[in-house]
């Protein structure tokens, strides 16, 4: 029979070090929190200091540190920074233990939990769960760790659903949530949300670039950028065309709250996508202090319509960008510097195609800037001699813009064009599931209700845009009204705001006169 010798074991089989030999653990702490309101931040400060004051009162214990994240979902760990940072060091050798309150604060994703704890585990490196109880680099661990987590997971899911058809019903109820925190010129204040009165003259201002000074939103970021004002983030030189661009689409300015548009497509990863009909919308008017007054809002909703047609060609350079028109060719007149290297500069505008080689010359003249401004008032001050006339007119426009009833029908038609189409491929996928087809049958058929769906969805988001369009321009008008009834019949000096308000466009001809459109429709040729 074999003698059988038995050398004992000299490592430690948690610590990785000799047996006998004293080594203090390395130890840290991860704390987490879902939400960031002020219960929840009480909370991490709690977890926090237990934590920092539990591993200091061991002895064999070397306290590191304690990794938070506040405000951060557990279901995903791809933008959880403090969990991030925890990991990296502990495989750097910085952490020999890592203590966490439960599976859900270390991860509701089973995977992540398993993957996580298992790396960890090939450099020795263990994961206590204080509420389960649980080592992770005992032997029976893992299979208890698989089945917590996924109960974790289905807890996650059934909160996420949860809070997400609260959030829905709310929503029916007119209740309105958004992220105010991140959004120039609000806060939330005793429950409620108040204008931040620093930040709104600021929003105001943008406005006021955009509509009153004729700026692009590129040129309104770089305005914002050289006076180094922080972004709503709180990021200075940061401002983006993008950043300007939603301020002033932003429905919330004008006090109302147009709700989930957005929505969460998976509650694991969190993937955000936009609403395109996938799921209802609520529109709450007057759900809160406005910062810029409804028509103001629907003007520059106007004006944003009216820039999308002209595209690129608009610059954004003057007021009197996009709507100085070259009478020959009908291109835009811009802004060049005449004589740039000596004391006679100064500014011109003259038609953008004029010395276009792939293009016949223009024969249209250059306008100095001071000669637009003395025909504008002579222009303004003839038209005005007539302003009972203009009123009766611009009242008969507004009543003819207010008519929708055709484009509303249209709408409707086509809805219910889309939802009978909706409803037969429901019915197809339905028997297709049921029953054996004819693949090749069911495919082309599939494809020619998908391709029907898509022409009519088309035409539906025209007749929208038509219909948004005509509505913005009664906004215009009337707003134009309201400003031909307190203005003077005479124009006693330049003004900005009567320029951009009451002027739609003006052709340069080229025999040096220069046709006024106003947006009452009168013209003037001087």
């Amino acid at each position: 029979m074999a003698k059988v010798r038995v050398i004992p074991s000299t490592i430690n089989p948690v610590t990785l070090t000799p047996l006998g030999q004293l080594n203090r653990r390395k130890v840290a702490a991860y704390a987490r929190v879902s939400t960031d309101d002020e219960e929840q931040a009480t909370s991490y400060e709690t977890q926090v200091k237990h934590y920092t004051e539990f591993i200091q009162k061991k002895p064999e214990w070397e306290f590191v540190k304690v990794y938070a994240d506040d405000g951060i979902s557990g279901t995903s760990t791809k933008r959880r920074e403090g969990f991030n940072e925890m990991i990296k060091d502990a495989l750097d050798g910085k952490i020999d233990l890592i203590i966490t309150k439960s599976i859900s604060r270390f991860a509701r994703n089973t995977l992540d939990t398993i993957s996580y704890t298992r790396k960890l585990k090939t450099k020795g490196i263990e994961v206590y769960f204080e509420k389960e109880n649980l080592w992770s680099l005992d032997d029976k661990t893992e299979f208890l760790l698989t089945i917590m987590a996924s109960m974790a997971q289905e807890e996650s899911r059934s909160i996420s659903q949860n809070v997400t058809m609260g959030k829905r019903w709310g929503m029916k109820e007119g209740r309105v949530s958004w992220a105010y925190s991140n959004m120039l010129g609000y806060k939330k204040e005793n429950g409620k949300i108040v204008v931040v009165e620093n930040e709104a003259i600021l929003v105001r201002q943008i406005y006021q670039l955009f509509l009153r000074e004729g700026k692009t939103c590129t040129g309104i970021a770089e305005y914002l950028k050289a006076q180094g004002i922080p972004t709503p983030s709180g990021k200075s030189y940061k401002w983006t065309k993008n950043t300007i661009n939603s301020i002033l689409r932003n429905e919330k300015y004008k006090g109302d709250a147009l709700l989930q548009k957005t929505y969460t497509t998976d509650y694991l990863e969190h993937k955000v996508e936009k609403n395109r009909g996938h799921l209802p919308q609520y529109y709450v008017e007057n759900s809160h202090p406005a910062i810029i007054d409804k028509e103001e809002w629907e003007i520059v909703q106007a004006e944003l319509m009216r820039r999308d047609k002209i595209g690129a060609a608009y610059s954004g350079n003057s007021i009197f960008s996009s709507k100085l028109i070259c009478g020959d060719c009908g291109g835009f007149y811009g802004r060049k510097k005449w004589h740039s290297t000596s004391k006679y500069s100064r500014f011109v505008y003259q038609c953008n195609c004029k010395y276009n080689k792939n293009h016949d010359k223009c024969q249209t003249p250059a306008l100095a800037e001071d000669k637009i401004k003395e025909k504008f008032e002579i222009a303004y001050n003839h038209v005005m001699q007539e302003k009972d006339r203009i009123l009766e007119d611009v009242n008969k426009v507004i009543k003819l813009l207010s008519d929708t009833s055709e484009l509303d029908a249209k709408v409707v038609e086509l809805q219910n064009k889309m939802e009978v189409i909706s409803g037969l491929v429901d019915k197809m996928i339905k028997e297709n599931t049921r029953t054996t087809q004819d693949q090749v049958e069911f495919n082309k058929r599939y494809d020619e209700l998908s391709a029907q769906y898509e022409s009519e969805k088309n035409d539906l988001d025209k007749t929208l845009e038509k219909r948004a369009y005509k509505q913005a321009q009664e906004i215009k008008m009337k707003s134009y009204l309201e400003e031909i009834k307190k203005a003077d019949n005479y124009l006693p000096e330049w003004s900005n705001d009567v320029w951009m308000i009451m002027v739609e466009k003006v052709i340069v001809n080229r025999d040096k006169t220069i046709t006024f459109k106003f947006t009452s429709g009168t013209e003037i040729t001087l």
